[in-house]
């Protein structure tokens, strides 16, 4: 009998039962998944345990030698990550890696006893904090700090309480996790708004809040100072303020911040970030520096005065230093930083042994975790691996694709000897494209010329810096002198505004150190010519070299000087991470090394990514 026959003999009955059937099997499917959706969504949001405390006599713990501690503070915490927001998966694997080193957290009380009463601390000391107060970095580092037992310091502006903005934590929810057992109360102010302000123009700016510096940011240069942190002074850097002026000024965020948080919290909390003096003093003017001490010593327990180093031993309990990791470091980043602040031994993180194995780590460390080699440079230097069976090679393909950050270099070099004085390298540098032989330059090419990269000139920039200055500064209040007798509606505007067409120069804005990369690098080295193809467009074609040897294929990841950072002024260590690396014979397109992922790697990664990514959906639409 046909199917066409067949189909003729169901009558509207079986439809009606089939068609239910389906419905019931369908909703079935659905149910399981919103029920299996709902446990992951919980358990990803709700862990409820207690934090334990580590045993002060157990002596594998507390060894009795003197230490101090490491200070890490992160600044907020968001489940799928951002350039300034660190991720639930990168946090993790940060605390996993500390765990995995034998750090313990310790508590206010526990540093309060080690500076007053010479008490001991754990062999490896941990303080932990997150700054900013926000909601979500409670909610999803909550589950973290109880996987690995953490405590952790949460801190706050006193002035957040009475704005009720939702992205902050409100008393009640500060005494909740307080009550939790993982978290302890800590403070970065009463608010943090900025003083002193010039653009990179030099256009006096005055104050800006919070909300507004944000606003400006991309405008700024580094001309600018926190609140408590100076005199408050006008466009020749002369004060508008008297002694007694800035006295009861600074005086005062310092009793609203004792008013606000007894009132609303029932305590000032002990501990206290002072933002941002980075001066080791309190700040850079004697006199408000004296007057910062005096109501820090009165007021708190301890005051972290410094970011960039990690490490506390010698320094008063008053001038304590903190380090923060910032969202895109791999755990071997953090490691990296603690191993140069302190000199403990450091366990890094090598991630799958199988191939680890192919690899000899030269300098630095190397994690080789799926497609992904992320191999992290030594403090002011570099990490270099080399391929052990690649002695031999000489007429290769090379195919990778780059995604460490944009400042800093990660480099292939091929046929390289022994002791890499003689070799053929492609590095991409601080968004340059740099091709090198022997240690002679060859190849410079400026990657934004090569992408087509379109600029406005440094005249339209700086118009488009004054007229977004102005509207920041609404209801009437003026900020140049030029524009006083301007209506609040008007922009400022330029007299002669020059286009790149009309020689108004260039704006090339600096690389940040947290600004990502990703580029296809594809390199071809046949005989003595060598191409090169970046994203699938061709970026240097047969370039003649006059090496001809064979010899080993490197990795190398660099930190270049890029000089002072205002976002974390002290970092010297870079991470190279190369992706879906793959080496073919350049004549017989045979495979020599392919570190992809491959079969139930491949299929086991994207189901995880494609949960991830529904997880994420779930949470993001609530």
């Amino acid at each position: 009998m046909s199917v066409l026959q067949k189909n003729k003999n169901i009558t509207p009955y079986d439809k009606y039962k089939n068609k239910n059937r389906n419905k019931i099997i369908s909703g079935t499917v659905e149910a399981v998944i919103l029920v299996v959706l709902a446990v992951a969504l919980f358990r990803a949001l709700f862990v409820f345990q207690e934090y334990k405390p580590y045993d002060k006599n157990d002596k594998n713990i507390v060894t009795g030698e003197d230490n101090g501690f490491i200070a890490i503070s992160y600044l907020a915490v968001d489940r799928n990550g951002t350039p300034a927001m660190i991720g639930t998966k990168r946090l993790e694997e940060h605390l996993k890696a500390l765990y995995d080193n034998g750090y313990v957290t310790i508590t206010q009380e526990d540093i309060k006893n080690y500076y007053n009463n010479k008490t001991s601390l754990p062999n490896k000391s941990l303080f932990l904090m997150f700054e900013d107060g926000r909601r979500d970095t409670a909610i999803f580092a909550q589950k973290i700090m109880e996987k690995y037992n953490n405590m952790g310091t949460i801190l706050s502006y006193a002035d957040k309480f009475d704005n009720q903005d939702s992205k902050f934590l409100s008393p009640k929810d500060l005494l909740n996790l307080e009550a939790s057992s993982f978290w302890e109360l800590g403070t970065n102010g009463y608010r943090l708004t900025y003083i002193n302000v010039f653009d990179r123009y030099n256009h006096y700016l005055g104050e800006l809040s919070s909300l507004e510096y944000t606003a400006l940011r991309r405008y700024l240069g580094r001309n600018y100072n926190q609140y408590l942190m100076d005199f408050i002074r006008d466009e020749n850097q002369i004060p508008k303020e008297s002694y007694d002026e800035m006295n009861s000024r600074i005086r005062r965020d310092y009793d609203l911040m004792d008013e606000v948080y007894t009132r609303e919290v029932g305590k000032l909390p002990a501990a206290y970030v002072l933002m941002h003096s980075n001066t080791g003093s309190y700040a850079d003017n004697e006199k408000v520096r004296n007057l910062n001490q005096e109501c820090i010593t009165r007021l708190f327990a301890m005051n972290f005065n410094r970011e960039g180093n990690s490490y506390n031993k010698e320094n008063d309990i008053y001038d304590l230093t903190r380090m923060q990791p910032q969202a895109y470091w791999y755990p071997n980043h953090l490691l990296m930083r603690i191993y140069d602040d302190t000199g403990a031994q450091i366990k890094f993180e090598d991630g799958d042994l199988n191939r680890k194995k192919q690899w000899e780590t030269i300098s630095g460390a190397a994690e080789y975790r799926d497609c992904v080699i992320a191999l992290t440079s030594v403090s002011q230097g570099n990490g270099l691996l080399r391929l052990k069976k690649s002695k031999d090679y000489k007429n290769i393909k090379v195919s990778v694709t780059l995604t460490g950050n944009k400042l800093g270099s990660q480099a292939v070099y091929l046929q390289a000897d022994d002791s890499l004085k003689k070799y053929v390298s492609v590095k991409v540098r601080n968004n340059f494209l740099i091709i090198e032989e022997n240690g002679k330059g060859l190849i410079n090419l400026d990657l934004n010329e090569f992408d087509g990269t379109e600029f406005n000139s440094e005249d339209e920039i700086k118009q488009e810096a004054l007229t977004a200055e102005y509207k920041t500064y609404h209801n009437g209040k003026k900020i140049f002198k030029e524009y006083s007798n301007m209506e609040p509606q008007e922009k400022p505007v330029e007299e002669s505004v020059k286009t790149v067409e009309e020689d108004g120069g260039k704006y090339i804005p600096e690389l940040q150190i947290n600004e990502a990369g990703n580029r296809k690098v594809e390199i071809t080295l046949k005989d003595n010519y060598l191409t090169v193809m970046l994203d699938n467009k061709t970026a240097v074609k047969n370039l003649s070299l006059s090496r001809k040897e064979a010899g080993y294929v490197y990795l190398e990841s660099a930190w270049g000087e890029y000089g002072y950072s205002q976002r974390n002024i002290a970092d010297d260590v870079y991470d190279g991470v190369f992706k879906d690396l793959v080496i073919k014979d350049a004549y017989s397109d045979a495979v020599l090394y392919d570190n992809r992922l491959r079969g139930w790697d491949k299929i086991l990664s994207k189901t995880k990514d494609g949960w991830n990514k529904l997880i994420n959906w779930f949470i993001n639409t609530l």
